[in-house]
């Protein structure tokens, strides 16, 4: 009896261990199917994201989005020709300039980036690899340099343009193939400072027979227009040294005469940022930049149409060299101006104005927070340029409500929506604040 129940005891435990066994199992095979079905939807989805990539990788006629674009063994190439260079010295760096019959010229930052430019070409060509940096560039550049009325001690001084110029350069062509020139009439400072008349060249006869700056805008807008740069399909950006000739001239000027800022003075080429940025060196002044590209001034200092033409030769040496000179300032934003509202116009203070960056200009989105710019229709209006927002009425109304009629009548921004109904609540709060902007000062 003992032995039976031993017997028993050990066929009960046997059977529960094959039992736990044989779950265990079913538990492992049921595990490896999960774990094999769940592999399946990762490389699905990893599949499709892959494809969904690869087809975004290329737009618009062979841009290029894709952030792995230097995945390319090219560019491993370049990079350690790009290393050789930097380890070479500036004489070694001349004679391999000279040997492909390039320009010699210049400081040693600008001579390596000058051969690093030329072999990147040559590879990225043969290898057929289109870089992002080759479609960044604009087809023309207009270069501007406004000189303002001005005194010995400018703190708190309201400059009026005086001469406006624009150099126009074929970025395709790589050289200069228009110029407009005019002097303007200064209205709240007619009488030039001697400073002034020192500094610029202008004299007091030039500015008196000249028309008023209004008229000059029209006729450069006119020239613009003959030369089809105001057509909406037209590739071209605004080019000066440093945010001052928009930031402030052009933005005091406005200001001043109650006019609509320019839609195209709105966005620009800052070519000293660029050309620090490109050569790796600090920021410095149109002066420093000719000298250190192994260049000489060329006319007379201070004089807009000198200038602008010595401005219009650096930005044709740095395309030459490399660099896409894509837009990377704007003005007026909406956040902005309304920071503008807060902080006073005054000293050397630019509050509004923001940077615009490569992956903006790639993405073009960087222009939807200005929606009174773009959103618009230009239909109309033959000189559509000057203008804050829709060339339609709305901006006068909105204009006349602000400056006229008082606050009282924008005490709820609904209101202002009733009258001006085409626009959104956005472009509604860019238009008062502009105006009120306008008006504060």
């Amino acid at each position: 009896m003992k032995s039976n129940g031993v017997f028993h005891l050990v066929a009960t435990f046997t059977c529960s261990s094959l039992a736990a066994l044989f779950i265990y199992i079913v538990y492992l095979i049921v595990k490896q199917y999960i774990m094999y079905e769940q592999a399946e939807c990762t490389d699905n989805t990893a599949m499709k994201s892959t494809k969904k990539k690869q087809k975004a990788r290329l737009s618009d006629g062979g841009r290029i989005k894709s952030e792995s674009q230097y995945s390319d063994p090219v560019f491993k190439q370049i990079s350690l020709a790009n290393g050789t260079i930097n380890r070479m010295k500036k004489e070694e760096i001349k004679e391999k300039l000279a040997e492909l019959k390039l320009d010699t010229r210049g400081v040693k930052e600008v001579l390596s980036k000058r051969l690093k430019h030329v072999y990147k070409k040559q590879k990225l060509t043969a290898a057929k690899v289109k870089c992002h940096d080759d479609i960044m560039s604009c087809d023309f550049l207009l270069v501007i340099d406004f000189e303002a009325t001005c005194e010995r001690d400018n703190e708190n001084y309201q400059h009026e343009i005086i001469e406006f110029p624009i150099v126009l350069i074929d970025t395709t062509k790589l050289k200069v193939v228009e110029e407009f020139h005019a002097f303007c009439k200064p209205t709240f400072h007619p009488k030039l400072s001697t400073f002034c008349t020192e500094l610029t060249g202008i004299t007091q006869r030039m500015v008196d027979r000249a028309k008023e700056f209004p008229d000059i805008l029209n006729e450069a807008e006119m020239w613009m227009a003959k030369h089809h740069l105001m057509d909406k399909t037209s590739n071209m950006a605004i080019l000066t040294d440093g945010p001052w000739d928009m930031g402030r001239f052009m933005y005091t000027q406005c200001r001043m005469l109650q006019m609509p800022f320019p839609r195209w003075a709105r966005k620009w080429v800052n070519i000293r940022k660029h050309y620090a940025n490109f050569y790796g060196i600090k920021k410095m002044n149109l002066g420093s930049m000719l000298n250190n590209l192994g260049m000489a001034f060329e006319g007379q200092q201070h004089k807009g149409i000198d200038d602008a033409r010595n401005i219009a030769r650096i930005a044709i040496r740095l395309l030459q060299d490399g660099s896409d000179l894509h837009i990377n300032e704007r003005l007026f934003a909406r956040k902005l101006q309304l920071l503008a509202l807060q902080s006073p116009y005054k000293d050397n203070k630019l509050p509004t104005i923001g940077p615009v960056t490569k992956k903006d200009c790639l993405d073009d989105s960087w222009s939807s927070d200005e929606a009174a710019d773009d959103s618009s229709s230009d239909e109309g209006d033959e000189n559509s340029g000057s203008d804050l927002g829709d060339d339609s009425l709305g901006v006068e109304v909105v204009a006349h409500i602000v400056l006229v009629e008082g606050d009282s009548k924008i005490k709820s921004k609904q209101s202002a929506e009733d009258v001006v109904n085409e626009y959104s609540q956005d472009d509604i709060d860019d238009l008062l604040s502009y105006y009120e902007l306008q008006k504060n000062h």
